[in-house]
């Protein structure tokens, strides 16, 4: 199964993703993830990431697409994977479908987690992370408005919307039974 995840900072896509890798057999590919790789790795990718990163704002389309097509073709991903924040805009849609079509794949489906933006301030702040303040999420949020947004647009006949609030076993079985019937 190949599936993308969207939702705005803070909705759960993480926590999903993971749950769902497992119960899916399939790798959770996390942009986040591959950031905090490289930026701690010190590579010259994640040194200019974190510039973005650390203003809030969301890392070049160019740099984020030639991550994910070299992730998208190692061996694990062969079978299925899960994007967690990638695809953020319409052109990283577009880069997305034609990775897949040299790889002769395509998506399943979109999960877009739907919750409120007092409550992602609230989940954010209680993370407890260094760039996490009020500021810079709220300023995070109004990016995804404005740039990831439209991919709801982009994929309006793959999308299954899930209802992310509640208890993260509430959400996981949404999301399970949102897959089942499709």
């Amino acid at each position: 199964m190949r599936l993308v995840i969207l939702g705005p900072p803070g909705a759960g896509k993480g926590t999903q993703a993971e749950l769902l890798s497992e119960a899916l057999g399939i790798p959770h590919i996390s942009t986040g993830d591959l950031f905090r790789a490289n930026i701690s790795q010190g590579t010259p990718v994640g040194i200019e990431a974190k510039k973005y990163l650390d203003a809030g704002n969301l890392v070049p389309s160019e740099i984020t697409v030639d991550m994910v097509r070299a992730r998208l073709a190692e061996p694990d991903a062969v079978k299925g994977f899960l994007l967690d924040g990638f695809p953020r805009s319409t052109e990283q849609a577009d880069a997305l479908v034609e990775i897949l079509t040299n790889l002769d794949e395509s998506l399943d489906g979109v999960l877009s987690l739907e919750v409120d933006a007092d409550v992602v301030v609230e989940r954010m702040l209680a993370r407890g992370r260094a760039d996490d303040t009020e500021e810079v999420i709220r300023n995070r949020l109004s990016v995804y408005t404005t740039e990831t947004a439209p991919l709801l647009e982009y994929y309006a006949g793959q999308i299954k919307a899930i209802d992310a609030v509640g208890d993260v076993q509430e959400v996981h079985q949404r999301i399970l039974g949102a897959l089942a019937g499709s």
